[in-house]
């Protein structure tokens, strides 16, 4: 999918009547290495109202809110229109982060045969679905609360189409590889809306697509390691997350509305809020009026030049010409889409 063209059906839980202040829950277990889940050593002496699940660390010093982006609705097609969070004028990356998306698209809006390199492309549908198609021959249709996390290595070259009919809406991120990853081979990796780890405690519910928290880990191997989960708050609900030191993290609210940090105000639907690099994990609190629903991401950096272009994420100038010239001719990863093309096209000319 397209960074400039382009979770779980996980509604919020039911109204809790008023009552005491929630207590406070702590997602403790977190990723700090790739692909190797790691709990951090007991705090016994855990803020009070926390819940610390598994007897991790307690978030003693929540980071700071960096900014606060409100993400309009821009239509870039027909049939197509986007959000942005990170990849805009305001903030054009994050790193690891290239790009954070909410879009949503119609038929006969599209993205037909495109390649990819140099980076992690992944895709969560909040409603309806896409159908996809690659040069290896892998195709099939992720559905709302499916994710498809590809990482697209030396070169993959798809495309995506609408699901289904009516409006299709969903989550894109693209997370940047390092230099020493770049030219990995390709790979998918897909998690069915009921195979996504979830947890619950003390009304604020969690599914867990990539890292761990509460106790689930989701199966999904990244090569840059990285927490990514979809957050639902009843109104008045706290937590804290750990997030290690030195990694970037943002939160995307997609429902609702909810007070990040030590923020007076509440972040609404639609904005993207980037924490800063001080302290020892993330806090929010759903307002008393609203539920909140938002997507945590965060990642360790990987502190190199890059420089983008269209699809292709590299270091260097040099390295994407050298990107376009392999699609071009066909090699260097690249090489199964000679005389190829998607189900997609074929359709189209079909119909044409």
């Amino acid at each position: 999918m397209s960074a400039a063209a382009c979770i779980s059906s996980f509604p919020p839980p039911p109204m809790a009547a008023a009552a005491a202040p929630a207590p406070e829950t702590t997602i403790d277990v977190f990723v700090v290495a790739n692909h190797t889940p790691v709990t951090a050593a007991a705090d016994k002496s855990s803020c009070e109202g926390d819940v610390v699940a598994g007897g991790g660390r307690t978030v003693r010093r929540p980071r700071a809110v960096a900014r606060t982006l409100e993400c309009e609705r821009r239509v870039v097609g027909e049939g197509f229109a986007v959000r942005r969070g990170i990849g805009r004028k305001e903030l054009d990356s994050l790193d690891p982060f290239i790009s954070l998306d909410e879009f949503e698209f119609s038929p006969p809006a599209g993205f037909h045969d495109h390649p990819h390199r140099g980076f992690e492309n992944v895709t969560y549908m909040l409603e309806g679905g896409f159908s996809y198609h690659d040069f290896s021959g892998h195709k099939g249709t992720i559905n709302t609360g499916d994710v498809q996390w590809m990482t697209a290595g030396r070169g993959v070259v798809h495309a995506e189409m609408p699901g289904g009919h009516g409006v299709q809406r969903g989550i894109n991120l693209w997370i940047n590889l390092s230099s020493k990853d770049k030219m990995v081979e390709p790979r998918y990796q897909e998690l069915a809306s009921h195979d996504i780890p979830a947890a619950e405690r003390d009304g604020v519910s969690v599914k867990v697509i990539a890292g761990e928290a509460l106790g689930a880990r989701s199966p999904l191997q990244t090569r840059t390691p990285a927490l990514c989960l979809d957050v639902a708050m009843r109104p008045g609900a706290r937590l804290r997350a750990p997030v290690p030191p030195g990694w970037s993290a943002c939160s995307y609210v997609i429902d609702g509305e909810a007070v990040f940090g030590d923020e007076a105000a509440a972040a609404g639907a639609h904005t993207c809020v980037v924490f800063g690099g001080g302290g020892d994990g993330v806090a929010a609190r759903a307002t008393e009026r609203s539920a909140a629903r938002f997507l945590l991401v965060a990642a360790r950096p990987h502190g190199e030049a890059v420089v983008k272009d269209g699809p292709f994420v590299m270091n260097t100038r040099e390295e994407v010409e050298q990107a376009r010239d392999d699609y071009r001719n066909r090699r260097n990863g690249f090489e199964m889409a000679a005389g190829w093309s998607s189900d997609h096209v074929a359709t189209a000319a079909a119909a044409h």
